[in-house]
């Protein structure tokens, strides 16, 4: 995302091949707090080297950082590999704690009966479970904002029917509206859209607001629905930063002729501004944007606060995905008060290139599934990161437990070139060195994709 030293301990053998996304994540967050927490037990700050002073390890004086880090990692393996697995289980223990006393405190209240949602469940007896199940199938992108009176009815009704249509995917619900991506059959799916539409809270939605691609409950590795504050986590609560505050809609066509009158005249009181994380833009993205290097869309309150100057008397574009998270984002941005004026895509890329897919975006949509990409024009704008060849397919980083997302291309894949980085792929080989019979390592190091990158950048124009 090979092999340790010692053998492999009741942790990795009973829980390894269970670990879910969640415990992934925070597996990798106990690994780069203990390989944190060693480097920093060998800080000596009498060293007299500046601000960080030194590090002393196994009777060697390391000055910088990078040096002691890379000494740990190849000589305290097992020593980082136990302090993770210990931090591991006590964030387990202590969830299992909070999970229990919540049951507890459960079972002295009054809870509300079940939501009976039966009744808003569509009549499938004519079809048979294969013809919901087998044959081409898409995945569908959608949101509504709205006032929600009762999420937890909401998210009960979306889970009941996703799992009767045998779809897949997220759906997040909250109090300000749905956000919705899932993946079936084309039957399945079609079904879905219908029901959704005759429901009194969705009667509005036309069937264009449901964005669809070629894919299928293959794309996802399950079902999540769930009640958040959010339904896109910007990380400002919603009656701080309401929808109803957005930017002004724009078409795809109005849009358009707006990006294009941007590049025919070379204005410099607008700004283009994509609104996605820096791995989506990398791939794909509109000519001439700015595109915050930032890593999660909640930094991207941050990133506009600190960046104000940017915007400060101009005609800002945003863009994003769907347009979610341009209803969130120009609020924010509306709320600072220093721009001329704000417009979104409406409907966003996926709509954009539908309508224009030679347009003024080149390269691929990256989406939230196991494709990680769609297509609408052969443009490659980005490229490996090995040999830097044309290259805009993503995989997964293979060491372990990391989640970083790796441009290697094929060839480089063959030859063993398939980490994020200089540390994850040194891991790999360290690793490749051991014997198999040890069994598989769990040591996860800071990576230096996350260490290297600002989280909130300074750009300029």
């Amino acid at each position: 995302m090979a092999s340790d030293a010692g053998p492999v301990s009741d942790l990795e053998q009973q829980e390894e091949p269970h670990l879910s996304t969640a415990q992934r994540k925070l597996y990798t967050f106990c690994g780069r707090r203990a390989f944190s927490s060693y480097v920093a037990s060998k800080r000596d700050g009498r060293g007299g080297g500046g601000g960080d002073g030194v590090w002393r390890c196994c009777d060697q004086t390391f000055t910088e950082p990078s040096s002691v880090h890379k000494h740990v990692a190849r000589t305290h393996q097992a020593e980082v590999h136990r302090l993770t697995e210990s931090t591991f289980r006590g964030f387990l223990d202590q969830l299992e704690d909070d999970n229990n006393k919540a049951c507890k405190d459960r079972d002295h209240q009054d809870l509300p009966e079940p939501v009976d949602v039966s009744s808003w469940l569509p009549d499938t007896s004519h079809l048979t479970q294969e013809e919901l199940q087998k044959g081409p199938g898409k995945v569908l992108l959608y949101y509504r904002y709205f006032g929600v009176d009762d999420p937890q009815a909401l998210c009960a009704w979306q889970k009941a029917l996703c799992e009767k249509l045998h779809l897949t995917g997220k759906v997040r619900v909250a109090t300000e509206g749905i956000n919705g991506t899932v993946g079936g059959t084309v039957l399945a799916t079609d079904i879905y859209v219908k029901t959704m539409r005759s429901h009194a809270l969705f009667s509005t939605m036309e069937e264009e607001d449901f964005k669809s691609s070629d894919g299928g409950a293959e794309c996802f590795s399950g079902l999540k629905v769930g009640v958040y504050e959010e339904i896109v986590p910007m990380g400002v609560k919603p009656d701080v930063i309401s929808y109803q505050l957005a930017g002004t809609h724009l078409n795809p066509e109005q849009f358009h002729k707006e990006v294009e009158s941007l590049l025919s005249e070379s204005s410099q009181d607008t700004v283009l501004l994509d609104c996605r994380n820096f791995y989506e833009s990398k791939i794909g993205q509109f000519s001439r944007c700015l595109a915050p290097n930032i890593r999660k869309f909640s930094y991207f309150p941050d990133y506009v606060d600190q960046n104000l100057d940017l915007f400060r008397g101009k005609k800002v574009l945003m863009y994003c995905t769907g347009g979610i998270r341009c209803e969130r984002a120009s609020a924010y941005l509306l709320s600072k008060e220093v721009c001329k004026e704000v417009y979104q895509l409406k409907g966003g890329i996926h709509k954009y290139l539908e309508r224009f897919p030679d347009g003024f975006y080149r390269g691929k949509l990256f989406v939230f599934d196991e494709r990680y990409t769609i297509s609408s024009n052969a443009d490659v704008i980005s490229e490996c990161r090995y040999c830097g060849s044309p290259w805009d397919q993503y995989q997964l980083c293979t060491t372990r437990f990391c989640c970083q997302l790796v441009l290697s291309c094929a060839a480089c894949r063959v030859a063993g070139r398939t980490a994020c980085c200089a540390a994850c792929q040194t891991k790999g080989l360290w690793q490749g060195e051991q014997s198999s019979a040890t069994g598989p390592a769990q040591i996860k190091e800071e990576c230096e994709c996350t260490d290297q990158r600002p989280r909130i950048p300074q750009d300029s124009l």
